[in-house]
């Protein structure tokens, strides 16, 4: 999307930041399907508006493996 304005691009990015899931969150997110995918189309929006839809498409398939059920969280690593 050669052109975005700026100020769209650090909306995109405040979202991203906004939705991902930190650390602190993990255990009690994990298997929050919804949150998983909002955090992967927050973060495809985002490099979408940077242009690299290659990377915008990999966390786009994400959300839908959490949406779809076709993925499910890891084992913690710190649990194994």
């Amino acid at each position: 999307m050669a052109g975005m304005e700026p100020e769209t691009q650090q909306l995109a990015q405040a979202l991203c930041d906004r939705l991902r899931i930190t650390p602190e969150q993990w255990h009690r997110l994990k298997n929050n399907r919804h949150a998983r995918a909002a955090e992967q189309l927050a973060a495809a929006l985002s490099y979408l508006l940077h242009d690299q839809p290659e990377q915008a498409l990999a966390h786009t398939q994400q959300a839908q493996g959490w949406l779809d059920r076709s993925l499910k969280a890891p084992p913690c690593p710190e649990h194994g």
